[in-house]
């Protein structure tokens, strides 16, 4: 592959939704990574899906996101192997602070379309069988949340349907010719007219020798899994922000659990790390006792400030950015990458505003408080 009229640096969902809607317009896309399909966080993400935000940008994107997933084989034209779960979402509140933070949540996301309500500690017990509810005050339910199946699946199947050119080649710099753009890779160059970086915490970097900065700073993120269990203990996502605690049985049988606030190296902290798993275990999910958890996975987000991903053109003609999403670009992705390529196409600006690349010298942000 010498070029293409658009290149996208980045394999993972940002990047080959945006090759799906550029090729689905007729446009010569490819797309370049340095590992393949889904290497970094797209490849290690769980699959979850949400419409709970505290954002109105947020939950109108989401749900168009889930809209689209929900009719994913049509939405491609092809047979995905893989399925949408609506278990649900269930975030709990144990005190009535944090249930007036859920109940302003919910208005925002009722006024978007987004059905989901406020529960009392006893319809949290109902929703989720064997949650102890001795500790909590209430919660905020969505049932139409849910998690893929196969969500590596679903990143490859976004791959197909592109019908592009995918190569392995690492991206060390870019530089802007007379008409066109010119990115180094360690394998040989590449021309293009368009370049649209969806490369993460990478992204930073290769505009820095360009004299462009954007805010997007690598967190670490862990959770445990445990080996398969038959039984299925915990169906619905529970997520409990003032214990730092999450957890959900997965379609491939692993319970997943997490200390929300796990930062650090893994070897230093991981038992700190595993007692407030614990903790959160003991208090609200008792049938998880008996559990292990002997596999620790870590990925790595792409955070900005306000915990929303930067979309729009940067810099000289031609180049734009797709990054920082803060760990929600499986969730987002079909919403923000259908107007993205929107509009590449037609030569405009940033296509959502709350997420241009020039905001943060602004007065306010919209910021995202719901980040799991």
């Amino acid at each position: 592959m010498e070029g293409a009229e658009v290149i996208v640096v980045g394999a993972g969902i940002t990047g080959l939704s945006l090759a799906f809607f550029l090729s689905r317009a007729g446009v010569d896309v490819a797309v370049v990574d340095r590992a393949g399909i889904a290497a970094g966080a797209s490849g290690v993400q769980p699959g979850g899906v949400r419409q709970q935000w505290s954002t109105e940008v947020n939950c109108r994107l989401a749900r168009e996101s889930v809209d689209f997933y929900a009719h994913l084989d049509e939405e491609l034209g092809q047979g995905v192997d893989a399925r949408l779960d609506r278990c649900g979402y269930l975030f709990v509140a144990l005190t009535e602070g944090a249930l007036g933070g859920m109940r302003e949540d919910v208005a925002v996301q009722n006024s978007c379309g987004v059905p989901s309500r406020m529960v009392t500690a006893t319809e949290a017990g109902e929703i989720v069988p064997g949650l102890s509810t001795a500790s909590i005050a209430g919660g905020a339910w969505c049932s139409e949340d849910g998690y893929f199946d196969r969500p590596q699946t679903v990143v490859e199947a976004f791959a197909q349907a592109a019908a592009t050119q995918i190569a392995i080649a690492d991206v060390v710099s870019l530089s802007r010719g007379a008409d066109d753009w010119e990115i180094r890779t360690r394998t040989g160059p590449l021309r293009a007219r368009t370049v649209v970086l969806a490369s993460g915490v990478d992204a930073r970097a290769l505009l820095r020798p360009l004299g462009l900065d954007v805010p997007i700073e690598p967190e670490a993120r862990h959770l445990f899994l445990s080996e398969p269990v038959a039984e299925r203990l915990v169906e619905p996502l529970v997520v409990v922000g003032e214990r730092s605690f999450a957890a959900k049985h997965l379609a491939n049988g692993r319970i997943l659990a997490s200390d929300l606030a796990a930062s650090g190296d893994a070897t230093q902290h991981r038992e700190r790390w595993r007692a407030t798993v614990a903790r959160g275990i003991d208090e609200l999910l008792p049938a998880l006792s008996y559990v292990s958890f002997p596999l620790l996975a870590s990925g790595m987000y792409d955070v900005t400030p306000d915990h929303q991903p930067i979309v729009g053109p940067v810099g000289e003609e031609g180049l734009w950015i797709a990054a920082g999403y803060s760990g929600h670009g499986f969730m987002l992705a079909p919403a923000i990458s259908r107007r993205l390529a929107k509009a590449i196409l037609e030569g405009r600006g940033a296509p959502i505003h709350e997420f241009s690349p020039d905001r943060f010298g602004g007065e306010s942000l919209a910021l995202e408080r719901n980040v799991v």
